[in-house]
């Protein structure tokens, strides 16, 4: 399916610092921008790591040895110390190409457990960030772009079937099919293919009636 492209949901408007940046000028921006992190960039705007939160509280547990338990035993202390970005970031930082589908995007933030990835162009550049609640976005198509896309994509391009035989009815993302198809085999495959499109929900399938005794149904007819 031809999922929505994460250049499609980020923001661009991204706060960004470098290297060098002071820890009181990042936490200044965190404040003033209302946002949790912020990417540390090169001289050529790529993506070195993030500094967030997280990162600046390190300094509150205060410096080795002030009896503080360390999860990390080498991060953490180097972050209590560190007076700059570079060294309080978090890196290297987890990036999705704008040419990612959202898709793409969800999978790799679910494996590695985190809120949102900094977007990079082909060349490597930052150019926007994605969260969780931008790829939640593709769930406010309307219903009428979704059953748009699975008559004119799945049904007729991808299936070769003919749209008068299937109903397809969208309420809320809930996608609804009736009718018949070419062949038994086929239901599944539909049913599959619909849930792929960006913005579904959930899809069920409910069977013609039962052919009464004066019909005839066709010989290479399948239901849904």
């Amino acid at each position: 399916m031809n999922h929505q492209k994460v250049r499609d949901q980020m923001s661009d408007a991204v706060v960004r610092v470098q290297a060098g940046t002071p820890f009181k000028e990042i936490a200044h921006l965190l404040q003033e921008y209302d946002i949790t992190a912020v990417p540390v960039v090169d001289e050529e705007n790529r993506p070195l790591g993030v500094v967030s939160e997280a990162d600046l509280l390190q300094k509150m547990r205060g410096e080795p040895g002030d009896g503080e338990g360390w999860a990390d035993a080498s991060a953490g202390p180097a972050k209590a110390r560190a007076t700059d970005a570079a060294g309080l970031m978090t890196s290297p930082a987890l990036c999705a190409r704008e040419d990612w589908s959202v898709v793409d995007a969800a999978r790799m933030m679910a494996r590695h457990g985190v809120k949102r990835l900094l977007v990079v162009d082909a060349d490597g550049r930052l150019i926007g960030v994605v969260s969780r609640s931008d790829l939640l976005r593709v769930y406010l198509r309307t219903d009428q772009a979704i059953r748009r896309e699975i008559v004119e994509e799945v049904l007729v391009k991808a299936l070769g079937e003919s749209p008068s035989e299937v109903q397809v009815d969208v309420t809320h993302g809930h996608v609804v099919l009736s009718g018949r198809l070419s062949s038994r085999t086929a239901v599944p495959v539909l049913e599959d293919m619909c849930r792929e499109v960006d913005g579904v929900v959930a899809v069920e399938f409910r069977p013609p009636p039962a052919a009464g005794p004066d019909d005839l149904p066709g010989p290479s007819s399948g239901s849904v």
